[in-house]
């Protein structure tokens, strides 16, 4: 069992005080943040149905002590407001003798950690709002935090718990007949197979919530679907097929964040297909107006293999370097992705010791996170990699035009070129020399305060 999980269950919220990691660190705003939301949560525990009653003094004592602490992070930072607000939120519910005020809080808080990819940091708070609200939650919010819950579990690859929790959100809504929410699990669930490799079920799980989506007229559930396929499609070598439903999942979204991922993906599938213009396109423009750590994660290592794949030498090094200052906050799916495809890059430019090193170290992730699609697509490029200089030799000169083109494809290049065309207007910048944006300044960073649809 890795050790953060050790300390979490010998402490509750110890993973919070795992930021404080030496002398120097303990006085750092990022080494404070991290002992502002443990005292916050302690706080929190105190209401807690199972435990006995506390008295008003020594709540009281407790929560000054966490106000003081808390109250000068407020400004200094948003997840201090977070922070700070859960103990307010926490005061309030003993005042008023009502648990579920602490809930937007916590939600809230989650909701930022999860943006910001501190993945098991957004789980210890989902479960301090399961287990001290619990079924005093509204049903509405009872099934946004299952599913809330399940997602972060998949996104750490913890499939069987994801799969679990999915379950019983859906069987929630169900009861509560929100149809919106159980459309949801189904697909969380579909996700959660792709994510274990199981492509065939997973498609077919999704053509059938696809059709439902449509007749219940859940454009959100739709678009969800369409970029599921896109996905399953993509794992199965399919590129050709995918990009149209990646594509309309774009169109389909209403929410920007969920606009860029689905373009994100367009970026990767065009790239596999030989069209490194259209796919730096629609990665640069999520690169541009990510908030979210995860979208421009991705964003930064496809970037990354566009140089690559372009022989760009100074282009890899600038996305690299951006991949490695990002690094400590990626989950194993997106690591292992960056260590993979640094290794493509190192041995397209002939360095193929370093390659094999660096795709080891990528199966090697993959691998403990039970990652079985990922780790067969490892394996299959490691093997073919002694072969590979006579490969990269015939790929030396990289199609000036895609490999394969379709209407629907022309179609989806066309409208990336008129996005683009779209922005250079209003902007008055033109696209794209992305190693220029690679050594720019700081990306955009996402304001965690809203509270997030309910999403799978």
């Amino acid at each position: 069992m890795p050790v953060s999980r050790l300390k979490f269950e010998s402490l509750p919220h110890a993973i919070f005080l795992q930021r404080v990691s030496g002398p120097e660190a303990a006085t750092t705003l990022e080494a404070r943040l991290g002992q502002g939301a443990f005292l916050a949560l302690r706080l929190v525990d105190l209401l807690a149905p199972d435990r006995a009653p506390v008295s008003k003094d020594a709540f009281h004592y407790q929560w000054v002590a966490t106000d003081r602490f808390c109250r000068e992070l407020r400004a200094a930072d948003t997840e201090g407001a977070h922070v700070h607000g859960i103990a307010e939120s926490a005061a309030d519910s003993y005042r008023l003798g009502d648990i579920q005020l602490i809930a937007p809080a916590l939600f809230a808080y989650a909701h930022f950690l999860e943006a910001e990819l501190r993945l098991e940091e957004a789980l210890d708070v989902l479960t301090t709002l399961l287990v001290v609200v619990g079924n005093r939650l509204s049903s509405t919010d009872a099934v946004a935090a299952q599913l809330r819950f399940a997602r972060v579990h998949r996104k750490l690859n913890r499939f069987e718990e994801a799969d679990a929790a999915y379950s019983e959100a859906g069987e929630r809504a169900t009861l509560a007949g929100d149809r919106y929410s159980a459309l949801l699990s189904r697909i969380g669930r579909a996700n959660t197979m792709l994510g274990r490799g199981n492509l065939a079920d997973a498609q077919r799980g999704l053509e059938g919530i696809l059709a439902d989506a449509r007749a219940a007229g859940e454009r959100d559930v739709e678009a969800r679907a369409e970029q599921g396929i896109a996905a399953a499609f993509y794992y199965m070598g399919q590129s050709a097929e995918a990009i149209p439903h990646a594509w309309h999942a774009f169109e389909l979204y209403e929410e920007e964040d969920s606009q860029l991922r689905a373009l994100g993906d367009v970026g990767t599938m065009l790239l596999s297909l030989g069209d490194a213009t259209g796919a730096e396109r629609a990665l640069a423009e999520v690169f541009r107006r990510g908030r979210t750590h995860e979208s421009v994660s991705n964003a930064v290592i496809e970037l990354m293999h566009c140089a690559s794949y372009r022989r760009d030498h100074v282009g890899f090094a600038r996305w690299r370097e951006r991949c490695e200052d990002r690094l400590a906050d990626m989950p194993p799916n997106i690591r292992a992705d960056f260590y993979l495809k640094q290794g493509i890059g190192q041995a397209r430019f002939g360095r193929y010791r370093r390659a094999d090193v660096l795709m080891k170290e990528a199966l090697t992730i993959a691998g403990a996170a039970g990652l079985h699609e990922f780790e067969f697509r490892i394996e299959r490029i490691l093997a073919g990699l002694p072969d590979c200089q006579r490969a990269m030799a015939r790929e030396a000169q990289p199609a000036t035009e895609p490999m394969v083109q379709t209407a629907e494809l022309r179609e989806v290049s066309e409208s990336l070129a008129q996005l683009d065309g779209l922005r250079c207007l209003v902007t008055g910048v033109a696209v794209v020399d992305v190693a220029a944006v690679a050594g720019a300044g700081s990306i955009g960073t996402r304001d965690g305060g809203e509270r997030e649809r309910n999403d799978e």
